[in-house]
């Protein structure tokens, strides 16, 4: 079974912002975070 990651608010909130202003895919975004596929979904 998986651990359950913790994501300080500031990384998600930089997340975010890459998709919403810089018009990122959502998917390029995760893959260059090394963060899960989906996790930006939720």
């Amino acid at each position: 079974m998986g651990r359950h990651r913790y994501y300080a608010p500031e990384f998600k909130r930089e997340s975010v912002r890459l998709v919403l202003e810089e018009g990122r895919s959502i998917r390029d975004v995760e893959r260059s975070l090394g963060i899960t596929f989906g996790l930006l979904k939720e």
